[in-house]
């Protein structure tokens, strides 16, 4: 598949929404460390209702609107000289760069882009360096396909939203290309005073238990050689065997999640030959915006998320029943109360300084199965495939992603696919341990 890059706009605000020059405060959680990434994805469009329409002028059309009511996304990202943290400076007449860019072929020609670990679909999203994030936290690439489909490339700092704030974003801006004259929800920036520290700060919650304090640790700068990525089928039929069987041997029920992350976390660390006193992690993010008290308006767009974490040794992983390691993940989601965001936060405040970070031996989980993206209807219906291209989460450099079958792809119905990055001299293993779990082998 061969992306042609066409040209790249800037789309401003239709009416502009400030006259002066603002800065923007960050919540603690957007301040995160493990959030100075870009987040990169898309969602892809069969266009068999208006043909003769151009994507890109409607989606231009909408996110001009849009950013009436976004327009910090016009922003830029810096750094405050007295912590470091970074914050938004909003200047009179920016815009948001949009990418034009096309595809000879059909989108039915390349699987409508399910093959997730193909590298040509990282060209269907911008990829700039992290310096030019800071300077455009929020680009958007349109390629559309000989067929008349499309993809919406979106190239996002994490600092700025999450998955739930990217969706009202999205929402808001398929309202309007579909016709509304106003957004149904209304965004709210109030970060800093909604999601700050407490005065006094207290940790009341012990999540120093699950951080380290290492200023000259980056996460994402740790390599283990080169990382490889494979996506695999996971059927139900494998799934309801595999649940089946954890709780006849220790008499809990365990979810999806739970269950083949256990799994799937286990044969991650027993491929890769972590040593047997390492600490190893499981984080993944809760979403906490109806578990804060109080709840977080509705239109609250920024990071409304943290990340929780299971932990053992390694040996203890690879050696223990695997119902034990699922009990943990299911044990972990007990911390997700008030009192852990905010002491999450509060030592944020406290030990930012200092570089917060989860350590070494973390493995990243994500699941995006029921994130509804199927609403982002710009006028042509919902996408029919949705894929996050990032490799960067949760202090991981290798992801794994529960992700939904392409809805174009109606013969794999059944289950959904499984997106994992992993160093490359793992991967035989890894694959293998797999095989035995689609053989229905799940050495329990």
């Amino acid at each position: 598949m061969q992306v042609i890059l066409k040209e790249t706009t800037t789309v401003c605000p239709s009416s502009p929404p400030f006259s002066h020059e603002h800065v923007l405060a960050l919540s603690h959680l957007d301040n995160d460390r493990n959030l100075n990434v870009s987040f990169r994805y898309f969602r892809a469009y069969v266009n068999k209702i208006n043909t003769n329409t151009d994507p890109l002028q409607v989606i231009s059309a909408a996110l001009s609107t849009t950013l009436n009511h976004y327009y910090p996304l016009t922003g830029t990202l810096r750094r405050r000289a007295s912590d470091d943290r970074l914050e938004l400076c909003c200047i009179p007449g920016k815009g948001v760069p949009v990418i034009r860019a096309t595809v000879e072929g059909t989108l039915s020609s390349f699987n409508y882009l399910d093959n997730s670990a193909d590298k040509n679909l990282e060209n269907l999203v911008p990829d700039w360096d992290l310096e030019d994030v800071l300077k455009n936290p929020f680009a958007l690439q349109v390629t559309v396909f000989g067929c008349g489909a499309f993809v919406v490339g979106v190239a996002v700092h994490h600092g700025i939203q999450d998955g739930m704030g990217g969706s009202l974003l999205f929402n808001a801006m398929a309202e309007l290309a579909r016709g509304a004259n106003s957004i149904s929800v209304e965004p709210v920036w109030d970060r800093s005073t909604l999601l700050g520290p407490r005065k006094p700060v207290q940790l009341g919650f012990p999540v120093e238990q699950f951080l380290k304090l290492d200023k000259g640790f980056s996460p994402y700068a740790q390599s283990d050689g080169p990382v490889e990525k494979w996506c695999f089928d996971m059927k139900e039929e494998w799934l309801n065997r595999f649940k089946g069987l954890l709780a006849e041997r220790c008499g809990s029920k365990f979810t999806t999640f739970e269950a083949l992350g256990a799994y799937i976390w286990r044969a991650r660390v027993k491929a890769s030959g972590v040593p047997g006193e390492e600490k190893v992690k499981f984080a993944y993010s809760i979403n906490v915006r109806r578990l804060v008290k109080p709840a977080l308006p509705a239109g609250y767009w920024g990071n409304g998320c943290v990340p929780m974490f299971a932990q053992t040794l390694a040996k203890d992983l690879v050696e223990k029943p695997i119902w034990e390691i699922a009990d943990l993940i299911k044990k972990s989601k007990f911390n997700a109360i008030d009192e852990y965001v905010r002491s999450y936060i509060d030592f944020q405040e406290v030990h930012y300084h200092e570089g917060i970070t989860a350590g070494t031996g973390v493995s990243g989980f994500t699941d995006w199965r029921h994130l509804g993206h199927s609403t982002v209807d710009f006028g042509w219906g919902g996408p029919v495939t949705v894929l996050p291209l990032t490799r960067h989460l949760l202090g991981s450099t290798e992801p794994t992603y529960f992700l939904p079958y392409s809805s174009a792809t109606q013969e794999k119905a059944d289950g959904f696919k499984v997106l994992v990055h992993l160093p490359e001299k793992a991967m035989p293993g890894f694959k293998a341990e797999m095989e035995k779990f689609s053989r229905m082998e799940f050495g329990l």
